[in-house]
């Protein structure tokens, strides 16, 4: 008896422990897709919009691409919840709620989920979050087919004055959600958002935020370096260079189902110049990030579609072996590296000040790279050989991004 016991206990602690682990089968690649936010914000997204971007990423390339994803963030909800403190659509906006949505984007081919709130209000103050109230919520989830959720920090208004998300009390409740998901066998994508990387988030979900919100049309446009007029010297939090850097400090993290998020892409018309929107799209290859993007797919210029759909570029997203990090600066131009599987490595070059740069060196030493190594331009295609006086000229906000064989 005492042995059956005993191999009852331990299949029952490798079956929990198993559990715990299955969510990071979801993701050993970062995700890809869409999120309605940074074009779209809260007031201009309805069922319809969605429908069509489904459409548009369906039929454009995005899906084949690797864009599978279509997050609605923001917007999608009722300002309250039911007496069964169930979530409510909007009645006007989502009239039909969103499981025909779901149901429609799986048609095809494509993976749907919202954006949801685990305090008690959302970030505009609707009291619609799922605090004490998790199961209810993730319950609607399943049942809507979800196969993506971002449980986004936004106002835990209890019995205090001041901010009630204490560490200890974000660690608590999104450890509960993972509770609850891993209980229910659930297979939905679990993205945490709550502005910084905490040592528990690769425990917890597949991917976090490690950043506040990237600037994008949603709040006025998008800035490189700075908002126009700032004179500071280091880069805005907001910017993309910013938000780059931030995201650096964690990359020792990613990898094995898990990735950091800096959040969505600011492509297409969100105030970003073409030469802009290569740099930025490169950095979050390099950084191994989720590639969510923030346009409106169903207007999509020719020059933001060249960019997010170029094979090489994703492909080097797309392989798990590090979170590729900043090595060094050299005035306003940054260099970043990514070392890749069988050897390869990535190398971005970018000018991120306001003057043009020309005869730019690399320091092949410094980035571990080989005099005379082959390597080819990945927005061009143009192939050639790495030498320590290959020189490079960048205009402001421009880069190079090179595969290294």
């Amino acid at each position: 008896m005492r042995t059956k016991s005993t191999l009852l206990l331990i299949s029952l602690w490798l079956f929990v422990t198993a559990g715990a682990q299955d969510f990071k089968s979801l993701t050993p690649t970062p995700p890809m897709g869409w999120n309605s936010w940074n074009y779209f914000g809260k007031n201009d997204i309805n069922e319809t919009i969605i429908r069509e971007c489904i459409d548009a990423i369906a039929e454009s390339g995005l899906k084949d691409a690797g864009y599978d994803y279509v997050v609605v963030d923001g917007g999608w909800r009722d300002t309250e919840l039911d007496a069964d403190g169930r979530l409510k659509a909007h009645p006007v906006k989502f009239p039909h709620g969103i499981k025909p949505l779901v149901d429609y984007a799986h048609s095809k081919g494509l993976k749907f989920g919202v954006h949801t709130v685990p305090g008690t209000h959302d970030c505009g103050g609707d009291k619609v979050g799922a605090y004490n109230i998790e199961e209810v919520h993730i319950n609607q989830f399943i049942e809507w087919g979800l196969d993506f959720i971002k449980v986004d920090k936004c106002k835990l208004d209890l019995d205090c004055e001041a901010n009630c998300w204490t560490e200890e009390k974000t660690e608590e409740v999104y450890r509960k959600w993972r509770k609850i998901l891993d209980e229910k066998n659930s297979t939905m994508v679990l993205n945490i958002s709550a502005y910084k990387f905490r040592d528990w988030n690769p425990e917890v979900c597949n991917m976090s935020r490690t950043t506040g919100d990237i600037s994008a049309r949603v709040s006025g446009e998008a800035f490189f370096t700075h908002k126009s007029g700032d004179k500071r010297k280091d880069y805005a939090p907001r910017s993309v260079m910013g938000i780059a850097h931030k995201n650096n400090l964690c990359a020792d993290f990613a990898g094995s189902g898990y990735w950091n998020d800096p959040d969505m892409l600011a492509n297409g018309d969100n105030g970003l110049s073409v030469a802009e929107q290569e740099s930025h799209f490169a950095l979050w290859c390099v950084m191994t990030a989720p590639l969510f993007l923030g346009n409106d797919p169903r207007y999509m210029p020719d020059s933001d579609k060249k960019i997010i759909t170029n094979k090489l570029a994703i492909a080097i997203d797309q392989d798990p072996t590090e979170q590729g990090r900043y090595i060094y600066s050299e005035n306003a131009v940054e260099v970043w590296k990514k070392n890749l599987d069988n050897g390869k490595s990535a190398i971005l070059i970018i000018n991120a000040g306001e003057e043009a740069v020309t005869n730019f060196s690399p320091k092949l030493e410094q980035l571990g790279i080989e005099d005379g190594a082959k390597v080819q331009d990945v927005y061009n295609g143009e192939k050639y050989k790495l030498s320590g006086t290959t020189e490079f000229s960048l205009e402001p906000g421009a880069c190079k991004f090179i595969l290294v064989n």
